[in-house]
């Protein structure tokens, strides 16, 4: 039988919207004050920022060989798949599908929902059902957008890039030509950032960065996929670092060190020094938009690893299903916001819902991403030289660079999960459990492969 497949209508202009507007989300909005105070002077800040840029396209590198060589939809799916096993792939499908899709795109819905509330509060629900009903809200919509069909989905994630790029414009012209900017006295550099600092500030910085690698998901979507994905990944991870280091220089300029680390929102801060209340709610608006690239990127990825393993997972088979009228996994965007919604109603109701769902998935994360970078060793072992496939710059140390990176970025949000709330991390690793007993119960009972025999094939 001939089922539907992916077919490629993104082209490298869609694919870098996807990039840039999947990673600046709230990130920029949220962490800058805090990073500036874990810094001492203004090089200190432009290090943390650049090194995180290296870091994620460093990342960026390595995905583009990855992605080249299996240009099929699904992402570390496959990846993971081709170098460690079905066991390890259908692990990284169940935390997909219960763990880092619904928290993350929760965590950004719910960022965009607390800036509707300051823009249109709607009292009779009150903060605690307000912000998770416009978190559900926003997710259902951009989900509805994205069953229309792919160019629906693309075209939206288009208009909300330009959107929110047009809206850091505006931060920057006002920076340089508009706002006064601080005097010399408060320009006074403080003394260096101890190291404790510095691995805080790197944490916050990755986080920012967070989400380039997401258009592998994408990849049999994509046109001329081995010509146009690694220049989508080194354009719009590029695209991001320049833009983070012009916002963090401007912040710095106009509200001066101590006023930028102290500030609660530096960007609200800057323009209300020319536009008042007024310039607060263009930023409430900006942030809100940043939010919904966010998702919306997401939201149209996500879906793909589902489906995805739903061709190759008996317990995913439901969701391996390509509408060909649409254009899209159908089926895999539906429950992905099912789930997340009531992932949300799970962690939203209180003022730390968007630490939590950020706790709850960021190792889950990080251990992926390690892994993903470490298949480019084996999958260069095991594979034959391929022309086609774009080779990472700078192998092997690009790679190792990027799986140190990874292995920081574990134990450090590990370590602070376990000191600040342990309780995500603790869930993030029962559901981890769960899918392990549930790829075994699938490989016997449905597979019917002997439970002696099962571990010594995994990879067949």
């Amino acid at each position: 039988m001939n089922h539907p497949t992916p077919r490629p209508h993104l082209s490298l202009f869609d694919a870098v919207c996807i990039i840039v507007g999947i990673i600046i989300g709230a990130g920029i909005f949220k962490t800058a004050a805090s990073i500036a105070g874990c810094v001492g002077g203004l090089g200190e800040l432009v290090g943390v920022w650049t090194a995180g840029g290296v870091i994620a396209l460093s990342g960026a590198l390595c995905y583009a060989e990855l992605t080249t060589r299996y240009p099929a939809d699904g992402g570390d799916y496959v990846f993971l798949t081709q170098a460690y096993g079905r066991g390890i792939g259908f692990l990284f499908a169940w935390s997909q599908f219960w763990i880092l899709r619904p928290a993350n795109v929760g965590a950004m819905a719910y960022i965009f929902a607390e800036q509707v509330r300051h823009l249109a509060p709607w009292p009779p629900l009150g903060f605690r059902y307000e912000v998770p009903a416009y978190a559900i809200a926003a997710t259902i919509t951009l989900t509805a957008i994205n069953v229309i069909g792919v160019r629906a989905g693309s075209r939206t994630q288009n208009v909300l890039t330009v959107s929110k790029l047009a809206g850091l414009a505006v931060i920057l012209v006002t920076a340089l030509f508009v706002a006064p900017h601080a005097d010399h006295a408060t320009m006074a550099t403080a003394p260096s950032a101890n190291p404790r600092n510095l691995y805080t500030a790197m944490i916050l910085v990755l986080f920012a960065y967070g989400g380039w690698n997401e258009i592998a998901s994408v990849a049999a979507e994509i046109r001329q996929p081995r010509r146009n994905i690694p220049r989508a990944l080194l354009l719009g991870t590029s695209l991001v670092l320049g833009t983070y280091l012009l916002i963090n220089l401007s912040f710095w300029r106009v509200l001066g060190p101590s006023g930028f680390r102290a500030s609660p929102s530096a960007a609200a801060d800057l323009l209300s020094r020319w536009g008042g209340v007024q310039g607060a709610a263009v930023i409430s608006g900006l942030i809100a938009i940043s939010c919904l690239g966010s998702v919306n990127g997401m939201v149209l990825t996500g879906s793909r690893v589902l489906y995805a393993a739903g061709t190759e997972h008996r317990t995913f088979g439901w969701l391996g299903v390509w509408n060909p009228r649409h254009a899209v996994p159908l089926r895999s965007l539906i429950v992905q916001a099912i789930v997340t919604s009531a992932l949300i109603l799970v962690f939203g109701p209180n003022e730390t819902a968007f630490q939590r769902l950020v706790v709850f998935s960021t190792p889950v994360f990080w251990l992926f991403a390690l892994l993903a970078a470490a298949s480019i060793f084996q999958l260069r072992r095991s594979r034959s030289p391929d022309t086609e496939v774009y080779h990472v710059l700078g192998y092997p140390f690009t790679p190792l660079l990027f799986c140190l990176s990874c292995l920081f970025m574990l134990w450090a949000t590990t370590q602070y999960a376990c000191r600040e709330d342990v309780f995500p991390v603790l869930a993030s690793l029962c559901v981890l459990a769960m899918g392990g007993l549930v790829y075994i119960a699938e490989r016997v009972f449905w597979d019917g492969v002997p439970l002696s025999q099962l571990f010594g094939r995994m990879k067949r």
